[in-house]
């Protein structure tokens, strides 16, 4: 910045250089806008057999077992929580 120039809140942007805008947009704090994680689902067993890349069977044996905290059905609907369902799996090894 010019020695004989002082930049204040009311100073026009046009009136600035490039060199001098670059500085203060390099000591601006960035703003941070916080990331909301949105929640992950699959449908039916068709979703848990390409979640887990296993067999129908297999899909149905989890469903009833290792993922029932993660699965939620009304009827024939059946609606699985990705991340939790993963968790669960880490956690209790897959099938034994």
């Amino acid at each position: 910045m010019n020695a004989n120039k002082s930049i204040e809140d009311h100073t026009p942007i046009a009136m600035l250089t490039v060199g001098e805008l670059k500085r203060i947009l390099e000591q601006s704090a960035p703003i941070e806008t916080p990331i909301e994680k949105t929640k992950e689902y699959v449908r039916g067993l068709k979703g848990i057999r390409e979640l887990f890349n296993v067999s129908h069977a297999t899909a149905q044996k989890y469903k009833d077992g290792i993922l029932k905290e993660a699965v939620s059905q009304q009827g024939r609907v059946i609606i699985t929580d990705v991340e939790k369902a993963l968790e669960l799996f880490n956690k209790k090894g897959g099938v034994r």
